[in-house]
């Protein structure tokens, strides 16, 4: 059974890493997500790091959750505005509807994602497969529910990271294909992302807040893991 899981990679747009069964069965890369869900096939999931589901007002309950959970990896998870404040074309206006809606501004880091949030959030809107996911919250899990001690773009983050996912069975090969050319701590965040895909296939994964608050198109607003 196939499952992707993809994080953003800059001008390089995304890159996906496919599981089959469990384990590693290659890497995609593409400017575009949906392109890159498209050559994906017949994925059963795919997650996706980025915010997805929006609420009108106030603060997602998945980020605030999701916080709580990391202890120190706390500061990977921005708090993501409400969707009225990206439906605003400059960071001022947005900042401003942020603080009208939920008592504080957007942060200039936060509104630096909305291309690529609004980019993978049409596609969540167009395919239930797609589900959103955090990889520090799903290296949390995958680590016992502890949050790992080190950074990411650390030099024992990334082993550790790597250790955590060939100890589930993803072994991540020296050679990646299309994935070679991605920063590494992209690649493995995708691979965290199809980690919990599989997951999610077998219904043995888990979610944040326990009971979802709604996107006004009904989805859930969710992290899963």
């Amino acid at each position: 059974m196939d499952v992707l899981g993809v994080d953003a990679c800059g001008k390089q747009g995304w890159v996906g890493i496919r599981l089959t069964d469990g384990a590693y069965a290659g890497s995609l890369v593409d400017t575009r997500l949906d392109t890159l869900i498209q050559r994906a096939g017949a994925a059963h999931v795919i997650a996706v790091d980025m915010p997805l589901g929006l609420v009108e007002k106030g603060w997602r309950a998945a980020d605030l959750g999701a916080k709580a959970l990391l202890g120190v990896r706390r500061s990977s998870v921005f708090l993501i505005a409400p969707r009225p404040a990206w439906q605003e074309r400059e960071y001022t206006a947005a900042a401003d509807r942020c603080q009208e809606l939920t008592g504080n501004r957007l942060s200039q880091q936060a509104w630096a994602l909305a291309p690529k949030l609004l980019e993978a959030r049409a596609c969540w809107l167009a395919d239930e497969r797609v589900q959103e996911v955090h990889p520090e919250v799903s290296f949390c899990a995958l680590a016992g529910g502890v949050p790992l001690p080190h950074a990411k773009k650390t030099w024992r983050g990334q082993h550790l990271r790597r250790s955590l996912l060939a100890a589930s069975g993803i072994v991540l090969p020296d050679a990646l294909g299309e994935g070679d050319r991605i920063p590494a701590d992209d690649v493995l965040d995708a691979a965290v992302a199809a980690w919990s895909a599989h997951r999610i296939v077998l219904g043995t994964a888990d979610r944040v807040p326990q009971v979802p608050e709604l996107d006004a198109e009904g989805r859930a607003v969710e992290i899963r893991f």
